[in-house]
């Protein structure tokens, strides 16, 4: 299969959307199989764990979400869970931590305000799934033409470490907005 094959096949865009989303509350195992539902395209191998229970409890323990009661999540506890999901593959806990303190997610926060913010960010990625497929299957087209002379296997060993680069240069930008926040309050 062609670099550009491999690309276009890439799945982007996958998120909890907010209709799919319950409105009752849930109790942990249906968390987890929510989660696992949304985002088995991403798994690795079938091993590979989406969410686990020592996750959503280290996630509640670290005031990463606000408190669960009578043990059962809201849409606001899985909306905020999906952020913590989306940024836990790039970031540490404390830039989590430090990021969605400061926009009113942990604690306090008012339903519409987590809604609002959820359904916006889903906005935002939607946009950046369609700009970054578009951008990463002309990369690897370019290196295809770029690369021809070479051997498949040496092709795309290639762009993997281009994209791994390109994913440092957005990590690293992250970290550098992150540390102009505001440190937690205590």
């Amino acid at each position: 299969m062609s670099l550009t094959k491999y690309v276009q096949n890439l799945p982007v865009d996958e998120h909890i959307e907010m209709e799919k989303i319950p409105e009752l509350d849930l109790y942990m195992d249906q968390v987890i199989q929510l989660f696992d539902l949304a985002f088995h395209n991403l798994k690795r191998d079938e091993k590979e764990k989406i969410i686990t229970k020592t996750m959503i409890n280290n996630y509640a323990k670290g005031d990463l979400i606000f408190p669960i009661k009578n043990k059962r999540y809201t849409r606001e506890h899985i909306m905020i869970i999906g952020l913590i999901y989306e940024l836990k593959g790039t970031l540490a806990l404390k830039d989590i931590e430090r990021t969605l303190t400061h926009v009113h997610l942990t604690g306090n926060a008012k339903k519409e305000t987590i809604s609002s913010f959820y359904k916006d960010y889903l906005d935002i990625a939607k946009r950046n799934a369609e700009h970054v497929k578009e951008d990463m299957t002309e990369h690897a087209r370019e290196l295809e033409e770029q690369l021809a002379h070479l051997d498949p296997y040496v092709q795309q060993v290639l762009l993997i470490l281009s994209f791994v680069h390109q994913s440092n240069l957005y990590r690293k930008a992250a970290e550098m907005l992150i540390d102009t926040l505001p440190e937690k309050t205590k």
